[in-house]
């Protein structure tokens, strides 16, 4: 059971990590102007996380016949904490949405790949996590790749017609959603090491979903405010 579960997350992390970009940069090639719209739908579809919510229930319940298992496990601290790191969520979705705007989905994705370096920097502040040289070697090889990118804003990776300034806002849009979502990994560790509870895959799949709801519910919030609907 763990083994599939592992394997079945792992396919929808490479298909989702792989193909969202892609998807996202069509939009704005072919006229898509609305920035929150696409943020929004980064995190729209977390009703899903239900599924495997209501499969690990069912499943722990026939198991293990604990008339005290509850459907949400959950208790008030991590659910606060997991909002507040959904907010931050929302927020890295539309610097990152800002930044696919602007930037070629093979740019944008180089760059967004130094939040492993940002990571490694966050969680040794946040949770001690030691240096390796294999952190280290990624975050200068990711950091050369990132300056190497910044100098060369003139180069052929731009769309035609694309002005320099418009370059150099979505490459700081992107470099700053992945120095965010470097943050928020090491925030969502650091729930796991503070909380009283037993950390389980469902309770795992539970700070998902709040975190995603939380996240949309910032972007729709951005819609309304931006007018996006229109």
């Amino acid at each position: 059971m763990k083994k599939l579960l592992l394997i079945l997350n792992s396919v929808l992390l490479a298909i989702g990590t792989c193909g969202g970009p892609l998807v996202m940069r069509l939009y704005f090639i072919h006229g898509g102007k609305r920035v929150w719209l696409s943020s929004f739908l980064e995190t729209s579809a977390f009703p899903i996380i239900l599924i495997p919510i209501t499969i690990s229930y069912i499943h722990n319940r026939y198991r293990y016949s604990n008339n005290n298992n509850r459907f949400v496990s959950m208790k008030l601290p991590i659910f606060f904490a997991s909002a507040l790191i959904g907010i931050l969520t929302g927020l890295d979705d539309y610097l990152y949405a800002c930044g696919i705007k602007r930037l070629p989905v093979s740019t944008s994705s180089l760059i967004q790949s130094s939040h492993l370096a940002f990571t490694a920097v966050f969680a040794f502040i946040l949770v001690k996590h030691k240096f390796t040289e294999y952190s280290v070697n990624s975050i200068v090889l990711l950091t050369l790749g990132s300056v190497v990118l910044a100098l060369n804003s003139k180069g052929g990776d731009r769309l035609v017609g694309e002005s320099t300034k418009e370059y150099i806002i979505g490459f700081v849009m992107i470099l700053a959603s992945a120095a965010l979502y470097g943050f928020v990994l090491p925030l969502l560790e650091l729930v796991y090491k503070k909380s009283k509870q037993v950390i389980t895959y469902s309770l795992v799949m539970e700070i998902q979903f709040v975190m995603c709801f939380f996240a949309t519910l910032f972007c729709l919030v951005g819609m309304f405010i931006d007018n996006d609907f229109k």
